[in-house]
C-alpha cells in the first residue's frame, strides 16, 4: 500500500511540477518588437464628427419633411457628380488637385439625399463605382509612395464605398441594389470562366472579408482601415475551365481551393481584381497572370507552405495571403502593392506582436485595391453581409481604442499549461499532415489571446446588436457607422463595468 502511496505521491509532484513549468510565461517580445521598428507615419483619421453628425440631420429632415419634388434635386446632383468625373478622364491631375476636394464634397452632400428620399439610389451606385474607376486610372502617374497620394486614394476610394454601402443600408430590401456590381471589364488573354455572372481569368486576384472576429482586426488593423482582410490567387485550367483558388489560411497554410469550397468558407464581401491590359509587361507577354497564377498552384501543390505569422513579405518559405499573391507574380517581374501598408498605432502594434506579427511595414489585404496596376472588376456584396461588416468594424474600432489607452490581451493565467499540451499535440497532427487546434507557426500563448480576442470581440457584438435594434425602433432608420461605433463603445463600457 505504501508503495502505491509513493508512486501516487511523485505523480502529483511530477504533474505538479510540470504544471508549474508550463506556466512561466513566453519571454515578453511586445515591448521590443514595437520599439524596434521606428514609427515612420501616421494613422489616418477623418475628423469629421461634426460633418457626418451633418450629413445624418438632413437624412432625418428628409425623412420627417418628405421629398416632394426632390427627385429634380437628386438627380441633378448625380448629374454634377458624373461631371466631375467624367471631366477627370479629360486631364491628368496631381494628387493634390482641388477637383477631388469638389468631387468628395459632392459624394457625401448627395448620399443623405438618395438615403433619405429611397430614389435613384441604382443611379448613385453607378456613379460611386465610375469614380472609383477614374480616381485610379488617374492614380496610375502618381508616386505611390507619397502620403497626399495614398491619402487622396483613400478617401475617395474607400469614402465612396462607405457613402455608398450607408445608402445600401438604409433602403428597403425591395429597391437595394443586386449582390453584383460590375466594375470595368478589364480585357484577359488568358484562360476563363464565368461565375456569379462574372467572366474571371486566370491571374485574377480576389479580395474577400471573411465573418470571424479576427478577419475584421486584419481589415481594420492598418494605417488605413479597410473593407478586405483575404487575398486568393486564381488558377483557371486551359483544358477543363475548372477554376482553383490558391489562398494561405491561418490553421493550415497555404491550400488550393476549389469555387465552391472558397465561398463555403463564409465571406462577407468579394472584390475581383486584374492586372491592367496595357501594363508593358502584359503587352510583352498577355499570358503573364495565368503563369504566376501557375506557379502559384505548382508551389502549393508540391510542398507545404506554412502560414506567415510574421507578415514578412520578403521572404518566401512562409507565406501570408497577400503574399500568395505577390510571391507569384514577383519572378515576372511585377511588384504588387505599389504603396506599400504601414501599422504605426503603438497600441495596435503590440496587440499583433501578440499573435507573432514582426514585420509592420507589409502588405495587406485592403491596400491592394489602391494599387493602380489593377482595376476592379466585380465586387459581390448585400445588405446582409454589409451589416454585419459594418458591425464587426465598429467593435474592432472600439476595442483598437482600447489598444490605444494600454488595454492588454489577457488570458485566465491557468490554462496556459492545457494551451501548451494543446500546442504539442497540434505539432503532432502539423507531421502527420492534418491540422491542429493550435495553427502551426502560432505560439500556444498566441493561440489562447486568440482565443481571449475572439470572445471579447463576440460579446461586444452581442451587446451591440441589441443596441443598434434599439435605436432602430426609436429613430426609424438603420444606425448609420458612425452612430454605431458610439454605440459599440457604449456596449463595451457597460461589459466593463459589469
Amino acid at each position: 500500500m505504501r508503495k502505491y502511496m509513493r508512486i501516487i505521491k511523485w505523480a502529483l509532484i511530477i504533474i505538479a511540477v510540470a504544471y508549474a513549468l508550463l506556466l512561466i510565461p513566453d519571454r515578453d517580445q511586445n515591448a521590443s518588437s514595437v520599439r524596434g521598428t521606428p514609427q515612420k507615419k501616421q494613422p489616418f483619421a477623418w475628423n469629421q464628427d461634426a460633418y457626418w453628425d451633418t450629413l445624418e440631420a438632413k437624412y432625418k429632415e428628409l425623412m420627417k419633411a418628405g421629398c416632394k419634388d426632390m427627385s429634380i434635386v437628386i438627380d441633378a446632383d448625380i448629374v454634377r457628380l458624373n461631371a466631375l468625373t467624367g471631366a477627370m478622364r479629360r486631364q491628368p491631375l496631381s494628387p493634390d488637385s482641388k477637383v477631388f476636394t469638389e468631387l468628395e464634397q459632392q459624394m457625401f452632400k448627395t448620399g443623405p439625399l438618395v438615403a433619405g428620399c429611397k430614389m435613384l439610389l441604382p443611379e448613385y451606385v453607378r456613379a460611386m463605382t465610375e469614380l472609383r474607376a477614374v480616381v485610379k486610372k488617374q492614380s496610375r502617374d502618381w508616386d505611390m509612395g507619397s502620403d497626399i497620394a495614398r491619402t487622396t486614394l483613400y478617401r475617395l476610394l474607400y469614402g465612396s464605398r462607405a457613402a455608398e454601402e450607408e445608402i445600401i443600408l438604409q433602403a428597403p430590401q425591395e429597391s437595394a441594389p443586386l449582390a453584383l456590381t460590375m466594375g470595368t471589364d478589364e480585357p484577359s488573354q488568358t484562360p476563363s470562366v464565368t461565375v456569379r455572372g462574372v467572366k474571371v481569368h486566370s491571374g485574377d486576384i480576389l479580395a474577400s472579408r471573411g465573418g470571424a472576429p479576427t478577419s475584421a482586426l486584419i481589415a481594420r488593423g492598418n494605417d488605413f482601415p479597410g473593407n478586405f482582410s483575404h487575398i486568393a490567387l486564381l488558377y483557371v485550367d486551359p483544358g477543363t475551365r475548372q477554376p482553383k483558388l490558391i489562398e494561405s489560411h491561418i490553421e493550415q497554410g497555404v491550400v488550393v481551393s476549389s469555387f465552391e469550397e472558397y465561398i463555403k468558407d463564409k465571406k462577407l464581401r468579394i472584390m475581383v481584381l486584374r492586372l491592367r491590359a496595357d501594363l508593358p509587361l502584359l503587352r510583352k507577354d498577355p499570358m503573364l497572370p495565368h503563369k504566376a497564377a501557375e506557379l502559384a498552384l505548382k508551389n502549393a501543390t508540391e510542398r507545404h507552405i506554412p502560414y506567415d505569422f510574421e507578415m514578412d513579405y520578403k521572404e518566401h518559405s512562409k507565406l501570408f495571403c497577400s503574399e500568395v499573391a505577390s510571391a507569384a507574380y514577383e519572378p515576372y517581374g511585377v511588384t504588387l502593392w505599389m504603396g506599400i501598408s504601414h501599422i504605426s498605432s503603438p497600441g495596435l502594434r503590440k496587440w499583433l506582436s501578440a499573435f507573432g506579427v514582426t514585420h509592420f511595414e507589409t502588405q495587406e489585404p485592403s491596400d491592394l485595391e489602391y494599387d493602380p496596376q489593377l482595376v476592379v472588376v466585380a465586387e459581390w456584396r448585400d445588405p446582409e453581409t454589409l451589416r454585419k461588416d459594418h458591425m464587426d468594424n465598429a467593435v474592432t474600432e472600439v476595442m483598437l481604442e482600447g489598444a490605444e489607452r494600454g488595454d492588454e490581451l489577457t488570458y485566465p493565467w491557468y490554462l496556459l499549461p492545457v494551451a501548451r499540451v494543446m500546442k504539442g499535440y497540434s505539432m503532432v497532427l502539423n507531421l502527420l499532415g492534418r491540422i491542429g487546434p493550435v495553427p502551426e507557426g502560432m505560439s500556444a500563448t498566441g493561440g489562447i489571446r486568440t482565443t481571449y480576442y475572439m470572445k471579447k470581440h463576440d460579446a461586444i457584438y452581442g451587446r451591440l446588436a441589441l443596441r443598434t435594434e434599439e435605436f432602430k425602433m426609436k429613430n426609424g432608420y438603420e444606425p448609420p457607422y458612425w452612430e454605431m461605433v458610439k454605440l459599440a463603445r457604449a456596449a463595451k463600457n457597460e461589459m466593463e463595468k459589469k
